[in-house]
């Protein structure tokens, strides 16, 4: 069917925009953000949204972690007849110019979240290394993905406070398109996804003038199976294949969490396609955003792309972070926000990370689960 982008130049079918190349059921399109106040880290925002168009569905979350707290908040809606506009009941994603300004925003709903985001680019984004993945022969992902680092403005609510965003809130947003591989964590909707030993660790940081991308993927310490990182700079800025990541390995400290995961501090010692060398010291701070609130993973028998029927879909709830069979359910996947240490230069981010069981490193934190 035609919708207004197929006015726009870019078609790579001789059909509609709407159309994909093949009927895989994982394939999606996703649209990340999140953001935080420095130097504080006391609170953090992750809003996403999911287009699944061999589903039929789109859907989308937003969320607030505070001290102790978590605020959740999702929708959906059958895609067609509406295939391509990003807004779902309350929640819209509007993309004002590529690559620079987006605009975010939730009206009234029952979860007492409510915003009018905007975020600003300040780096250049990272073009991920290529994520192709088969299994006995299958093609199980085989999607693109890119990251960008920025500013936000606006205003947030939640829980009956109001916060205007300013200068001091940092953040960083992601895009991604393909066949997504499958992630099944709800243990209230078996079977869920096995996973093999491995430790899995993502972090984006912001420092005055430029930014770092570290994405890696290992079997055990030192057997990489995926990399994929960069250090950015200011929007418009050169871009030059001199500052990829090409190696990097880490040393981890972890708190003494009897609920599960949680990264005390790391030191990420990086090289780059140019040979040059550098070590990061990484400490976390207490806030995190579990993404179980985003349905990563499912949860209570809610996974991405599930179709919820006619008309507009909501749900929401608050967790007490403090109470363990809320911390078993929402497992380890979270944006934690960190500050980073380069040398003379402190920058701030966010981190995810999950060591599997059976990985030779950090075995002191893998009687949790990982994702």
């Amino acid at each position: 069917m035609l919708t207004p982008q197929d006015d726009l130049i870019g078609h790579q079918l001789p059909t509609t925009f709407d159309q994909l190349d093949n009927s895989d059921l994982a394939w999606m399109e996703r649209l990340w953000y999140t953001g935080h106040p420095v130097p504080g880290g006391d609170i953090i925002f992750d809003i996403g949204l999911g287009y699944h168009p061999n589903r039929n569905v789109m859907d989308a979350f937003a969320g607030v972690a505070v001290a102790g707290k978590q605020f959740n908040f999702r929708v959906s809606r059958r895609a067609r007849p509406d295939p391509l506009t990003t807004t779902i009941g309350p929640l819209s994603i509007k993309v004002i110019e590529g690559l620079k300004h987006h605009r975010l925003t939730l009206a009234d709903n029952d979860s007492g979240i409510r915003f009018d985001i905007e975020f600003h680019a300040t780096m250049n984004p990272h073009e991920e290394t290529a994520h192709l993945r088969r299994r006995d022969g299958r093609v199980t992902e085989n999607m693109a993905r890119a990251q960008q680092m920025g500013r936000y403005t606006g205003w947030l609510e939640y829980d009956g406070k109001r916060i205007e965003l300013g200068n001091d809130w940092l953040g960083q947003r992601d895009h991604s398109w393909g066949v997504r591989s499958e992630m099944r964590t709800d243990e209230s909707a078996p079977p869920l996804t096995f996973y093999p030993p491995f430790f899995y660790c993502w972090t984006t940081v912001q420092f005055k003038d430029r930014g770092l991308v570290i994405f890696f993927k290992e079997r055990s310490p030192g057997d990489l199976i995926y990399i994929s990182g960069e250090e950015v700079f200011t929007t418009g800025s050169k871009v030059s294949t001199r500052n990829q990541l090409t190696d990097v390995s880490h040393e981890v400290k972890w708190l003494s969490d009897p609920l599960g995961q949680n990264m005390e501090s790391a030191v990420f010692h990086c090289r780059f396609a140019d040979g040059r060398q550098k070590s990061v010291q990484v400490r976390t701070l207490p806030t995190r955003y579990f993404l179980k609130g985003g349905l990563y993973g499912g949860l209570d028998g809610w996974f991405h792309g599930d179709d919820k029927g006619k008309g507009v879909f909501t749900a929401h709830e608050t967790w007490d972070l403090s109470d363990p069979a809320t911390r078993k359910k929402v497992r380890t996947l979270a944006d934690q926000v960190i500050e980073v240490r380069d040398g003379d230069e402190v920058g701030y981010g966010i981190i995810e990370y999950g060591v599997g069981k059976g990985y030779s490193k950090y075995p002191e934190v893998q009687e949790h689960p990982p994702i």
